[in-house]
This record gives C-alpha cells, sequence and structure tokens, in this order.
C-alpha cells in the first residue's frame, strides 16, 4: 500500500528514469497522493463519477451525505427511486448502487476482503458486481486501497493526459494506453497521478479526493 514516504521515493525513481515525468514535476510539483478512505461510501463516489464530471458527482455525493448521516449500506436502502434521482442518480446507477448495498448489507460481501487479494483478484471481485466494471474497480484500488501499480486505461483524463506530456499525435487507445506503462512497472499508479496532476495543473484544477 502507498503511503506518502513511498509515494515520494517513487516519483523519484520514475522521475529519474522518464524526462517527460521529470518535467511535470519540474513545472508543478509533486503531485499529492490523492487517496479516499475505504469502504461502501467511496465505491458509490465513484459509481457516481461515471461519465459525468467530477464537480457534478461530488455536487451529487455531497446531497446523498446529508440524506442518510452517515452513509451505510443499510441507509442507502431506506431512500426511494425519486429520491435518488432528485439527489443525482440515473436509473441505471440507483439500480447498481442498490444491489450492491443489498450485498453489503446481508453479508454476502465485504469489502474489506479486498485487502487480502492481489490487484487481479480484487478487481476481478469488484466487476463481478453489475454496474461495477474495469475502470470503477481500477479507480478504487488505486485511491482507496492504494495499490501502486493500478493503471487505469479506461480513464480519459489520464489517456488526454498521456498524449499531452508524451507529445503524442493522438490520444492513445487503452490497448496503447496499457502498452505505453510498461516502462513505468511496478509504479504505475504514482505515474497516472503524475499524470492527472499535469492534465489538472494545466486547466487549472484541483482534485477532488483527499490528499495525505
Amino acid at each position: 500500500m502507498l503511503d506518502k514516504a513511498l509515494f515520494l521515493r517513487s516519483v523519484g525513481r520514475l522521475t529519474a528514469g522518464d524526462h517527460d515525468l521529470a518535467r511535470v514535476v519540474k513545472t508543478y510539483g509533486v503531485p499529492p497522493l490523492w487517496v479516499r478512505e475505504p469502504g461502501f461510501p467511496t465505491l458509490v463516489y465513484i459509481i457516481l463519477e461515471q461519465q459525468v464530471s467530477l464537480a457534478s458527482a461530488r455536487a451529487a455525493f455531497e446531497r446523498l451525505k446529508a440524506a442518510t448521516k452517515p452513509l451505510t449500506p443499510r441507509r442507502f436502502l431506506k431512500l426511494t427511486d425519486a429520491e435518488l434521482l432528485r439527489i443525482g442518480f440515473s436509473r441505471q446507477k440507483t439500480l447498481y448502487t442498490r444491489l450492491l448495498a443489498e450485498s453489503l448489507a446481508r453479508r454476502h460481501f465485504d469489502l474489506r476482503y479486498l485487502h487480502e487479494l492481489h490487484d487481479d483478484a480484487a478487481r476481478k471481485m469488484l466487476i463481478a458486481f453489475k454496474g461495477i466494471g474495469r475502470w470503477t474497480a481500477d479507480i478504487y484500488l488505486l485511491s482507496a486501497l492504494r495499490r501502486p501499480d493500478i493503471w487505469p486505461t479506461g480513464d480519459l483524463a489520464l489517456a488526454t493526459a498521456v498524449q499531452e506530456v508524451k507529445r503524442l499525435r493522438k490520444r492513445p487507445s487503452p490497448e496503447k494506453l496499457e502498452a505505453i506503462s510498461t516502462p513505468w512497472k511496478p509504479w504505475r499508479a504514482v505515474a497516472a497521478r503524475l499524470f492527472w496532476h499535469a492534465y489538472l495543473s494545466k486547466r487549472g484544477k484541483r482534485s477532488s479526493t483527499v490528499s495525505l
């Protein structure tokens, strides 16, 4: 699991071997170790982030927290579909999150099990849930479980950042993004944070996640 000390050491290793990443740090500084608390609320937040802006997802998540206090699977299940729609859930996201909440509330699944699994096994367990795909699982593993070698190839901002930092002619496909990442193993989650840092800084934005 990445902590602040290991994160800083891995940033040093990556920038020593990649002049483009070194330029990111020289231009924008070292990125924060953006992390989220593991558990149901964070997974719901990531589901809300699917295919919408970070600002929209954050606003919906704040409304959800205000409606539950605290946000637990059982409290979530007490909300009606109409209430969730007003909060900002689409019909599909309502279904996905209800299925997840029901599984957790009935103890059919415990997110704490993921801590004991290797990356591929943990990802496979997450994507077994309807509505949780590779991107959602990867973002959870990267930000909540702080796995050091997660590389979310389905992330549009990451692909755009790689294109810009590496000065590519076009935005890389997920397959190309996977191939490009080989030199950054086993610290690809750190490389991802460097690229996101460049992407956000260039656009005058800040991450919505909490820095350590």
